[in-house]
């Protein structure tokens, strides 16, 4: 079962403020400790960036934080890749392992410690946004 989302005060008033810059329908809004996670409308990803990435620059300077755009999708192979977009993933394999469903990422081998991140914070980040709209419980990158 995929995890249940729960949006904070804080996360309800991002979401706002996101949607106001960038007229785009957020889905989901994920707090960590230096990065904003919003789950956009499938097709909305580019709006929601804006030209030259001007929403996300005008994003970071009022919460402070980096902020990472994900256009949702249904399809749980598509959504994981849209998860990673900026590693260029190459593929993406699902697969039962015992009785936890598991995605293997294929990213640039130049990018792979960056989509892992420092201690594996970036890939935890991943694995529970992904968690929250999919029945995928554990992800790793290849």
């Amino acid at each position: 079962m995929s995890a249940d989302i729960v949006l904070t005060e804080d996360t309800l008033r991002y979401i706002s403020l996101f949607e106001m810059i960038t007229k785009a329908n957020v889905k989901d809004c994920m707090d960590t400790d230096d990065k904003l996670v919003f789950v956009v409308e499938k097709g909305q990803g580019n709006t929601a960036v804006g030209k030259k990435g001007e929403h996300m620059i005008k994003l970071k300077d009022k919460t402070g934080k980096n902020i990472q755009v994900v256009e949702y999708s249904e399809d749980p192979e598509q959504f994981v890749k849209n998860v990673f977009h900026i590693y260029a993933p190459q593929k993406v394999e699902i697969e039962q392992r015992g009785n936890i469903t598991h995605a293997t990422v294929t990213v640039d081998p130049k990018l792979k410690g960056r989509a892992i991140g420092k201690a594996g914070k970036n890939l935890r980040i991943a694995r529970d946004i992904v968690n929250r709209h999919h029945e995928i419980q554990s992800i790793s990158v290849d």
